[in-house]
C-alpha cells in the first residue's frame, strides 16, 4: 500500500501592513529553495511586539494580505491569529495552522534572518523549536549565519533576490504622496488608496 508523503508546509507570519512584493518574492523564493507544497500567510492579530506601532486594523491588513496573495496556487491565508484572542504568539501560530490540516503535515516557519537575534525573547521558544523549523531569509544587508542553537533550533538559510522594500517604506512613501506603484502588488495599491491608508 503506498502512502502518501508528508507534506512541507511554510507558515509565514507578519504584520503585512501593508503587504508588498517583497513578501510574495520571499514565501516563493521559500517554496523553491526548500521544496515546500504550500505557504500560509498568516496576518498578526494583536502582534505583542508591535503594541507601540500604530498598526492598521486586522480586517484592512487580512483584505490587503488576500488581494496580494490572489489566486496562486501555491499560497492560502489563514485568520487564525486574528480570530484568536489575545496577544500573538508564534507557538500558538503554529498549532493553529497544524490544526488546520487533517493529515500530517511538516511546518517550516519562515522568517528574516535578522529576527533569528531575538529568537530566544520569544514566548516558549523551546516549545516552538520542537513544533517547526525554520528557513531563515538572508535579505541584502542581513545575512546571520551564527546562531545560537542551545535550545534546539533547526535553520536553513537561503538567500533572497535583492527586493528592496519594507513596509515601513511603503507606508512612508504614502503619507509622502510618492509612488508606489512597483513596491506593491496593483490590488493593495488600490486598496489603500481607495482607503485613505497612511495618510495623516
Amino acid at each position: 500500500m503506498l502512502h502518501e508523503s508528508v507534506r512541507r508546509i511554510g507558515v509565514f507570519g507578519g504584520t503585512f501592513d501593508p503587504p508588498h512584493l517583497g513578501h510574495l518574492v520571499a514565501a516563493s523564493e521559500a517554496t523553491f529553495r526548500c521544496g515546500l507544497d504550500e505557504v500560509v500567510f498568516v496576518p498578526t492579530g494583536d502582534p505583542w511586539q508591535k503594541h507601540h506601532l500604530d498598526v492598521t486594523r486586522a480586517s484592512g491588513r487580512l483584505a490587503m494580505t488576500r488581494l496580494a496573495v490572489g489566486s496562486d496556487p501555491l499560497f492560502r491565508i489563514s485568520t487564525c491569529d486574528i480570530d484568536r484572542d489575545g496577544p500573538t504568539y508564534a507557538i500558538d501560530t503554529v498549532a493553529d495552522v497544524r490544526a488546520e490540516y487533517d493529515h500530517e503535515v511538516d511546518l517550516y516557519f519562515i522568517l528574516g534572518a535578522d529576527s533569528l537575534e531575538n529568537l530566544h525573547t520569544w514566548h516558549r521558544v523551546e516549545e516552538l523549536c520542537k513544533a517547526v523549523k525554520f528557513i531563515a531569509l538572508n535579505r541584502p544587508g542581513y545575512s546571520r549565519k551564527d546562531v545560537d542553537t542551545s535550545f534546539g533550533v533547526d535553520v536553513q538559510f537561503i538567500d533572497m533576490p535583492a527586493v528592496d522594500v519594507s513596509s515601513t517604506e511603503c507606508r512612508q512613501r504614502v503619507r509622502d504622496g510618492e509612488p508606489v506603484r512597483y513596491l506593491l502588488p496593483r490590488p493593495v495599491g488600490e486598496y489603500i488608496a481607495e482607503h485613505a491608508l497612511y495618510r495623516d
